[in-house]
C-alpha cells in the first residue's frame, strides 16, 4: 500500500497511462489523446509533484484504488478518451486539489 503521495499519484498515472493507450486506438483521434495526455499529465505533477512526501490516509489510497478500478473497466477505446478528461479531475479532488 502506498503510504506517500508521490507513490499514489504513481499508481493514478499508471492507471491513466492504460487509458491513453486504449485512446490511441483510434487513429483519427491519436494526436488529441496525446495532446490531452500531454497537458493533464503536466497538471498533474504541477499540483501534486510538490506533495509527493506527504502521508496517505488510508481513505485516499481506497478512493484512489477504487478510481484507478473503475478506470481499467473501461474497453471502449472511445470511452477511454472521455475518461482522459475525467480521470484526472477525479484524482486530483481525491488528493483536495481543485481541478
Amino acid at each position: 500500500m502506498p503510504d506517500r503521495l508521490g507513490a499514489l499519484l504513481d499508481r493514478s498515472l499508471r492507471a491513466y497511462d492504460d487509458l491513453v493507450a486504449l485512446g490511441e486506438t483510434v487513429q483519427d483521434e491519436w494526436t488529441y489523446v496525446n495532446d490531452l495526455a500531454t497537458a493533464w499529465r503536466k497538471h498533474l505533477h504541477d499540483r501534486l509533484d510538490p506533495r509527493a512526501e506527504e502521508a496517505v490516509s488510508p481513505a485516499l489510497v481506497q478512493a484512489i484504488g477504487e478510481a484507478c478500478t473503475e478506470a481499467s473497466l473501461v474497453t471502449d477505446p472511445h470511452r477511454a478518451i472521455d475518461w482522459l478528461s475525467t480521470f484526472p479531475q477525479v484524482v486530483l479532488i481525491a488528493f483536495g486539489e481543485a481541478p
